[in-house]
């Protein structure tokens, strides 16, 4: 057993941490000095769609709760921290962070609540109806939601230290991006580190049980209710969160975001990516961020007006035909494909070791 593959199986803790710890550096360094102001704005957009994949991948991937209402549990994280925003001129970005977060824990107790009565296609209705009603429900607030208009706040300052840090003090627009870019990575290296321990601790082993066979599930003592309520309660937090560090840092909140549309994004985005893996949900994050330029440059190499009918609905085409042949090819999406693969190429280079000892 080699080195790596010890420490993980003598300290898993230890090596969760010591994971997130050098991947969230990594990202952060390419944030701050490897890569341009411009690109930064899709590592925000990453991390913030990876943050509330993962806490989709938690229920879905982990307790088997389909849900299609995660863009309302971001709306009502993204609306706590706007409204925290608007009233006070400098507000505590960790304050306003935990409050979101808290916001769509609370909203995951009110949904979660009763969705554990319900099974497959009705589970995925009720949260169907969530994600539709949460839109015109926020308008219908305008006093304190600003209406369709949404809401606005202060942009975040950089720091001085940050901008001297990355050799940006005299460009303030670059040394923005990059001080975004970098909170967004450590919010989601933060979140990514929790839910790892989630998925690996009592709790994930439970939620695991209830999806694979719920009546050897109650015959070991869990809980069924209590699990797939705290799922959700957990899937809901991640989603606030979401919502609430992409508000930060936009400096706004609009209905319009985060429509039903978002919320089927992000449950095919999940299916692309991997249900109940971190490394799954890291990439459907870039996926999501990136799939506006690779649309883009569909449409521009077929000729399509990406304002016409076909242009805008470009998007929603080609996930649509990924979704259905990863379904058929890989349901274990692109991580349990790479599995695959390199299982059959290990087996493969095996196969031909043995086969060169014995002529030997």
């Amino acid at each position: 057993m080699n080195p790596i593959a010890t420490f993980k199986a003598q300290t898993p803790t230890a090596f969760r941490a010591s994971s997130a710890v050098v991947g969230t550096l990594v990202a952060l360094v390419a944030a701050s000095w490897v890569l341009s102001p411009s690109t930064d704005n899709y590592l925000v957009l990453a991390a913030g769609a990876t943050i509330a994949i993962m806490g989709l991948s938690i229920l879905t991937g982990g307790s088997g709760q389909v849900s299609i209402g995660n863009a309302g549990f971001m709306a009502i994280g993204a609306f706590t921290t706007a409204i925290i925003g608007t009233h006070n001129a400098h507000f505590f970005i960790v304050g306003s962070l935990l409050a979101g977060t808290a916001a769509g824990a609370i909203s995951g107790v009110i949904i979660g609540l009763p969705a554990t009565r319900l099974r497959g296609p009705y589970l995925a209705g009720m949260t169907l109806a969530f994600a539709y009603v949460m839109q015109p429900f926020i308008q219908s607030f305008g006093s304190f939601t600003g209406g369709s208009g949404g809401l606005y706040l202060n942009e975040l300052t950089t720091p001085h230290w940050f901008a001297r840090l990355v050799g940006d003090s005299d460009n303030l627009i670059a040394a923005n991006a990059r001080y975004q870019s970098a909170l967004a990575v450590l919010v989601a290296g933060i979140a990514l580190f929790f839910a790892s321990n989630v998925m690996s601790s009592r709790l994930g082993r439970a939620m695991r049980l209830v999806r694979d066979d719920e009546v050897a599930a109650e015959l070991v003592g869990v809980n069924l209710a209590k699990t797939r309520v705290l799922a959700f309660v957990i899937s809901a937090a991640f989603a606030g969160l979401a919502g609430s560090l992409l508000t930060l840092i936009a400096a706004s909140a609009s209905p319009s975001t985060y429509g039903l549309a978002l919320s089927i994004e992000l449950l095919s985005l999940l299916v692309l990516g991997g249900m109940g893996s971190i490394t799954g949900a890291i990439i459907a994050g870039l996926l999501s961020a990136y799939s506006g330029q690779l649309v883009g440059r569909i449409n521009s190499l077929f000729g399509v007006d990406p304002y016409s009918n076909v242009g805008a609905n470009t998007k929603g085409i080609i996930f649509g035909v990924i979704l259905i042949v990863m379904m058929l090819a890989a349901p274990t999406g692109l991580v349990g494909l790479a599995k695959r693969v390199m299982a059959r190429l290990r087996a493969v280079v095996k196969g031909h070791s043995a086969g060169s000892l014995s002529q030997g």
